[in-house]
């Protein structure tokens, strides 16, 4: 008699059957790590193939050249485009070779001798041939070399099909260069796909026979570097994550230019290269137009001076350098004339109105012959002539210019009226006494935050002028650091001035940097651009949209770095010394940190 099923044990089975269809349910809603990495489609065509919204092409490399020189394959691994590149080396046994290398030999010279007995002229092919054959014979014989199988593939990406076509005439212009022959995988897209995907599945099997020293100069794991070993960090290369260590007075010259838009770190960057320059023995020296350094040189033991209408600080732009070079003595007065020029252009060469009412800006001809023989005048009058061994003497002042403007035929005295102001009207006392500071400090900073904007270019002007006299009277390792020195390319003398600094500053051991976010109006100046050419180090950090078209047409970037160059995140860059250029991260210590950022959320933070 049949048993009758036990309706518990139904009720089990049910309830078990129910669990495995919910749980098989779940896991079919679950996203697997393939389903996360794939593609949302894949089309395989003859010459490329589409994974989701992107055009692929693989290459294979086929031929090479007699000789490679070492780190051939760098230039395609830092190429400005998005690729992937496949290796595949096989070891072959020795022996194996050599049996091969022997009747190959021994063919090639069957080969020269008929040659020779039918009194051919020679084949150099095959005397090249014969010689490698036999090198390689008796390296592989001693073990100094091995023997390998080498495949090369490289797969490209882009956006589209014309922009893929472009990257593959630009690899395959870069391959032609070195002699080395690629071809498209017709046919055999998915294979190439397979072969450059990081799977280790050579399924295009594409090879060629080389022995250890050839298939070393491939080593894939380089980058561009930029180090000289010395000199000061200035921060993490991104393309290999080695240090960049520069010493800039390595350099042709020790100038440096940096573009940045507000908040992108120029002056945290500068004041990091400041605070460790410092510590190699190079004094430092700052314009500071927005209080920006004084922090930093009250934490060094820095001089902080503070020029403004209301403090006791005294420039005298009548002050000559105390050189001892005699050549350079003698043309001392005649260099500060010509600077004082440039000076009483700026001061006095606002718009004026015309007796028929038209507006003249400048000053006219006959002003800047009355304004020369005045300077002349004035320091002879205080004892001062081409002579060098009068030049100890104390230099006169602008009020000294005034009075003899006053007093002289021609255009003097209207001269000297447009400088009253200087001398006892708005502006008077700042820059028309005895000069009264002292730079013999390892950093010192002008800070002109405080002055009219009609007085700050004419303040940095006479400020630079003190600071290029000094350099010329006491010669050692500096760094003059000119921050947001687009005000100075606004005027023509004193961009002038800034651009003769530029080409005369290696002389005297002197770095200039140049700050600037203003990059359109300092391009745009004729010696804004001098000023660059003139620098061999710049630092663009992250610009604005507006800016990048400008930097890019004169640093010649490629499209990878144009599109980089207005998303840089805060810190990050295009950094140039001389012929080369990375992509650089500026990292401070916790310390240098604290001392030098200007992140207003970060300083109230601290308080």
């Amino acid at each position: 008699m049949a048993k009758r099923p036990d309706p518990i044990d139904i009720a089990a089975q049910q309830r078990a059957r129910e669990q495995a269809e919910v749980e098989q349910a779940f896991l079919k809603g679950m996203n697997t790590l393939r389903d996360l990495i794939a593609p949302s489609s894949l089309e395989i065509h003859a010459s490329y193939f589409r994974l989701g919204t992107k055009y692929c092409r693989t290459l294979y490399v086929y031929g090479y050249p007699r000789e490679v020189f070492t780190g051939w394959l760098s230039a395609f691994i830092n190429v400005d485009e998005v690729i992937d590149i496949s290796m595949f080396i096989y070891p072959v046994d020795s022996q194996t070779v050599l049996n091969n290398l022997r009747k190959k030999v021994t063919q090639l010279e069957a080969s020269m001798a008929i040659n020779a007995e039918k009194g051919r002229t020679r084949d150099p092919g095959l005397e090249a041939a014969l010689t490698d054959a036999e090198e390689l014979r008796d390296q592989l014989q001693v073990g100094a070399e091995r023997f390998f199988r080498y495949g090369l593939y490289l797969t490209m990406y882009a956006d589209s099909l014309d922009e893929l076509s472009f990257i593959q005439r630009k690899i395959e212009t870069m391959f032609g260069q070195l002699l080395i022959f690629t071809k498209v995988a017709s046919s055999q897209q998915e294979q190439g796909m397979n072969s450059t995907f990081p799977q280790m599945t050579d399924q295009l099997q594409i090879r060629r026979n080389m022995n250890t020293g050839a298939i070393s100069t491939s080593f894939p794991f380089t980058s561009a570097d930029l180090s000289d070993g010395k000199g000061i960090l200035y921060g993490v290369n991104m393309h290999n994550n080695g240090l960049v260590i520069f010493d800039r007075f390595s350099l042709e010259n020790a100038n440096m230019v940096v573009f940045a838009k507000s908040g992108a770190g120029k002056s945290f960057t500068v004041k990091l290269e400041a605070l460790r320059s410092m510590m190699l023995g190079t004094d430092i020296v700052i314009i500071d137009p927005e209080n920006e350094y004084q922090k930093l040189a009250d934490a060094v033991g820095g001089s902080y001076i503070r020029l403004s209408l209301n403090s006791d600080t005294r420039i005298n732009p009548f002050d000559l350098p105390r050189v001892i070079d005699t050549e350079e003595a003698d043309d001392a007065l005649r260099a500060n004339l010509v600077t004082l020029h440039g000076l009483f252009r700026l001061m006095l060469g606002g718009s004026q109105m015309t007796a028929d009412g038209q507006m003249m800006s400048g000053l006219t001809a006959a002003e800047e012959a009355d304004l020369d023989q005045a300077l002349i005048d004035t320091y002879a009058r205080a004892g001062i002539t081409s002579d060098p061994l009068t030049h100890n003497s104390a230099p006169p002042t602008i009020s000294d210019l005034y009075d003899t403007l006053l007093h002289m035929g021609g255009t003097g005295p209207s001269l000297a009226q447009r400088l009253r102001k200087f001398t006892s009207g708005t502006f008077a006392g700042i820059f028309s006494q005895q000069s009264n500071i002292d730079i013999n400090n390892h950093m010192v900073v002008f800070n002109i935050r405080d002055l009219e904007d009609e007085l700050r270019p004419i303040a940095m002007y006479i400020v630079l002028s003190h600071i290029w006299n000094i350099t010329r009277t006491d010669q050692r390792k500096r760094m003059l650091i000119v921050d947001e020195a687009w005000q100075l390319m606004k005027y023509d003398d004193s961009a002038n001035f800034l651009f003769s600094l530029a080409k005369r500053a290696r002389k005297y051991q002197l770095g200039l940097t140049t700050i600037t976010q203003d990059v359109e109006d300092f391009m745009g100046s004729k010696m804004g651009r001098a000023i660059v050419a003139n620098s061999s180090m710049q630092l663009l950090l992250k610009q604005s949209t507006s800016a990048v078209d400008v930097l890019s047409d004169v640093f010649k970037l490629t499209e990878e770095e144009r599109k980089r160059l207005s998303n840089f995140p805060v810190g990050q860059g295009l950094f140039f010394a001389g012929q080369n250029h990375v992509h650089i991260q500026i990292i401070a210590s916790q310390t240098e940190h604290q001392l030098i950022t200007t992140n207003p959320s970060e300083q109230f933070q601290k308080q």
